[in-house]
């Protein structure tokens, strides 16, 4: 499993991160640079006004020798991601052009508000364009707002089996594939999020692994005319699939498909008539195509509002924060959990 786009989403426990209490390592030195930015004005960026702790060394403006991108955008950008910690404080310390051409090398100062909490560091490069982030081996969206992009794209083209709201403001589209054991093990949390989050459009999008799962596309193309007959058929035929996935072998496979069709109460016959149609194929292969087009590498993994995050890495309740978080500063309509939750403030 790749942790690159998490690492960067800010989960404290796979951060790439070292003890500093000193400039940027490998800073360049002072040169000149067209159009380089001031150094920000803000003593330190917290989403609590109020904090006053500063435990960063002081901002130095020779470390600021891209034209691109501003302070200002990648603390909005920082704030996407680590927003939903309202106990994370961060400072960026450094944007350095680089030898690369229009690409800069972003340093950020992390900790949060504990006593003697340690100051870490990360990093991270902004393509020429401004779009992308690379850190590690991982490409993520860059931007003061990151996930529009791959909102409106689900927001269009996301048409799997649906529970919830029918309305698309407020997204929770899960890429799975039916013979990955650890997307068995997330419909749990599927399940929980439904009832967690009723003004939700909650999503199953199929992402069959073919190279790994052999019975994966046909599985999935079972499912997409089990939709196509009835929507919430899908989600007992699932679940009759993965409670079965060990009799996905060339033996039993085409009978506990069939099993499943028939636990969702439909003709196992008809569906596998549409399962073979070259229509159907079509469908599967475009659902892969949108998992691949928004950057999903793994199964399962869940797009809140367009932010991709791995749907079994994450704590049940971190990933309620975050979804809660997402949707309020997407200003999703009715976008709250049914608890009563204190939404971190952006400090504006």
């Amino acid at each position: 499993m790749k942790i690159s786009n998490w690492m960067l989403a800010g989960l404290a426990s796979v951060l790439s991160v070292a003890a500093v209490a000193q400039a940027p390592a490998g800073a360049a030195p002072a040169q000149k640079a067209p159009a380089a930015p001031a150094a920000p004005p803000l003593v330190l960026n917290s989403l609590d006004p109020t904090t006053k702790a500063d435990p960063f060394p002081p901002v130095n403006p020779k470390f600021f020798t891209a034209a691109s991108p501003t302070v200002d955008t990648v603390n909005s950008f920082l704030k996407q991601l680590w927003g939903y910690d309202a106990n994370r404080i961060w400072r960026v310390e450094a944007i350095q052009a680089t030898p690369a051409p229009g690409v800069a090398k972003v340093v950020v100062f992390v900790s949060d508000k504990s006593p003697n909490a340690k100051v870490q560091t990360t990093a991270f490069f902004v393509t020429p364009d401004g779009n992308h982030a690379l850190a590690g081996d991982g490409v993520v969206p860059f931007g003061a707002t990151p996930f529009a992009e791959t909102r409106k794209l689900l927001q269009a083209r996301a048409d799997g089996a649906s529970r919830g709201v029918a309305g698309k403001d407020f997204m929770l589209v899960e890429f799975a594939d039916l013979q990955c054991p650890h997307c068995a093990e997330a419909q749990h949390t599927m399940d929980q999020l439904v009832k967690d989050f009723p003004n939700a459009r909650v999503v199953y999008q199929s992402f069959p692994l073919t190279d790994i799962h052999p019975f994966a596309f046909k599985a999935a193309a079972y499912g997409y005319c089990v939709q196509k007959q009835k929507n919430d058929a899908y989600f007992p035929y699932a679940a009759a699939v993965y409670d079965a996935q060990a009799a996905l072998t060339p033996e039993t496979g085409d009978a506990t498909l069939k099993s499943a069709v028939t636990k969702a109460g439909l003709d196992p016959a008809a569906i596998d008539t549409c399962a073979v149609t070259q229509a159907t194929k079509d469908a599967v292969d475009a659902s892969i195509k949108l998992a691949q087009d928004v950057g999903v590498d793994q199964t399962p993994s869940i797009a809140v509002n367009g932010h991709v995050l791995p749907l079994t890495q994450i704590p049940y309740e971190t990933l309620k924060t975050i979804i809660t978080y997402q949707a309020a500063i997407d200003g999703a309509t009715g976008a709250t959990s049914l608890e009563t939750r204190r939404v971190p403030s952006l400090g504006k």
